[in-house]
C-alpha cells in the first residue's frame, strides 16, 4: 500500500473538509450515542432518508439507557422503514450492555467498542476517531473506493483482507490531533466527490493531484469488486384479509427473515383465486368476496420475493387474536387498520398492499 502518497492527502483533505462538510443532525453534537445511532442507521441507507428517523429516534430515545429499556414493539416501530432490523436490535443488546458494564457511558477504547454487539471495525473506528479522539481509521465501502482510486489499487475490495489492508495503511498516517475530522473529510469525498455511480467530480477534488486513477484516467475502473452473487426468487401470495372495520396481521416467529415484525398474512407460492379463499378458510375466516390486487416485488440481500395479492372481504367478527387450528405461531391478530400504522411495526416488504389497509409505513407516515 502506498502509504507515501496517502501520508501527503491527510493536509489536504482537512483543509477542504473545514469548508465543505455538509450539516448534518449527527455532526452538530457527536456524542457517542449520536455518532453510533447515525452510522448504524446510514449502513444501506442514504443520508437524506435517514435524517427524519434520525430526529424521531433521538426524540424517543434520547440516550442509550432509553435504548436499552425500550420495549421490541416500540422500537422496531421506529425502525419501521429502514429496513435490516437485526441492525437496531443488536444495538439495543449493546446499549444493554453499555448500561450494566460500562454504566451508560461508552468506553473510550477501541477494542472495547468491536466487541459490542453490531459493531465492526467501521463503526468502532467511526465512534472512537469523532467521538472519543482515537486515531483509529474508518473504512466503509465510500472510503476502500477513494483510497482505490487514489493508489490505483486493483484489490479486490470486496475481500475482508483487503480492507483489513487499508485499515493498516489509513491507520499509519492518521493524525493524533484530529482522527475523526480526517475518517469524516473521507467519508464526505466518497459521498459528494468522488461517488459510485457515475463520474467523480475531480475538478473539484482537493487531492486529485495525488489520484491514481485521475492521472491515468483509470476512474471508472477502480474500485475493483467482484461481482455478488445472483439472489434467490421466492414466488409469495399476500392476503388483505378484512372485514369492515378490522384487518388481520400475523407476527413472523422470532428467529430468521424479519424476525419478530408484523407482516400482512402470506404464503409460499403463488396462489389461484380458489386457493387463496381456502388459505382464508383454513385461518378462520368466512370469506364473503376476494379481488385479486397488482404484483409487486421486494429485494433483500440475497432473496428477492416476487409476490402477487388478493383483498379479501370476510364477514365481521370480534377483534383480537384468532386461533385457528395449526396457525403459526398462535393464530393471527385481527384488529383496526390505525393500530397497525401506530402499534405494530410492518416491513416496507408489503408497502405495496399496506394502501389496501389505508395505512402508510415508515417514513410514509409523516408525510403530508
Amino acid at each position: 500500500m502506498d502509504t507515501e502518497r496517502l501520508t501527503k492527502i491527510v493536509e489536504p483533505l482537512l483543509l477542504w473538509f473545514a469548508g465543505h462538510a455538509r450539516k448534518l443532525p449527527w455532526r452538530e453534537q457527536p456524542d457517542a450515542y449520536r455518532v453510533w445511532v447515525s452510522e448504524i442507521m446510514l449502513q444501506q441507507t442514504r443520508v437524506e432518508a435517514v435524517k427524519p428517523f434520525f430526529a424521531r429516534f433521538m426524540e424517543a430515545l434520547p440516550d442509550v439507557a432509553a435504548l436499552a429499556a425500550c420495549p421490541e414493539d416500540r422500537l422496531l416501530k421506529l425502525w419501521e422503514g429502514l429496513g435490516y432490523y437485526n441492525r437496531v436490535r443488536n444495538m439495543q443488546k449493546a446499549a444493554v450492555i453499555i448500561v450494566e458494564q460500562y454504566g451508560g457511558v461508552f468506553p473510550a477504547d477501541y477494542e472495547a467498542l468491536l466487541a459490542l454487539p453490531g459493531i465492526g471495525s467501521y463503526t468502532a473506528g467511526a465512534v472512537g476517531s469523532i467521538a472519543c479522539g482515537l486515531a483509529v481509521p474508518a473504512v466503509d465501502g465510500n472510503v476502500l473506493r477513494v483510497l482505490s482510486r487514489i493508489c490505483g489499487s486493483e484489490a479486490d475490495i470486496a475481500k475482508q483482507s483487503v480492507k483489513r489492508e487499508f485499515e493498516q495503511a489509513l491507520g499509519a498516517v492518521m493524525p493524533d490531533a484530529c482522527p475523526g475530522a480526517f475518517n469524516q473529510s473521507l467519508m464526505e469525498l466518497g459521498a459528494t466527490v468522488c461517488v459510485p455511480n457515475g463520474a467523480p467530480d475531480c475538478a473539484h477534488c482537493p487531492v486529485a493531484s495525488l489520484c491514481v486513477a485521475y492521472e491515468t484516467g483509470r476512474w471508472s475502473e477502480l474500485p475493483v469488486k467482484a461481482p455478488k452473487k445472483g439472489r434467490k426468487i421466492e414466488p409469495r401470495t399476500v392476503l388483505v384479509i378484512r372485514d369492515a372495520e378490522h384487518a388481520a396481521v400475523h407476527k413472523r416467529p422470532r428467529r430468521g427473515l424479519l424476525a419478530g415484525l408484523y407482516e400482512l398474512p402470506n404464503v409460499s407460492g403463488h396462489l389461484t383465486q380458489e386457493e387463496a379463499l381456502d388459505e382464508v378458510r383454513s385461518l378462520g375466516f368466512s370469506p364473503i368476496r376476494i379481488r385479486p390486487l397488482g404484483e409487486a416485488k421486494h429485494i433483500f440481500s440475497h432473496i428477492e420475493w416476487q409476490m402477487i395479492g388478493y383483498l379479501v372481504l370476510v364477514e365481521d367478527r370480534e377483534p383480537g387474536r384468532v386461533e385457528p387450528e395449526g396457525a403459526p405461531d398462535g393464530g393471527l391478530l385481527f384488529v383496526e387498520p390505525s393500530r397497525t400504522e401506530e402499534e405494530y411495526p410492518i416491513p416496507a416488504a408489503f408497502k405495496a398492499y399496506a394502501q389496501y389497509l389505508s395505512i402508510r409505513l415508515g417514513q410514509k407516515k409523516y408525510e403530508e
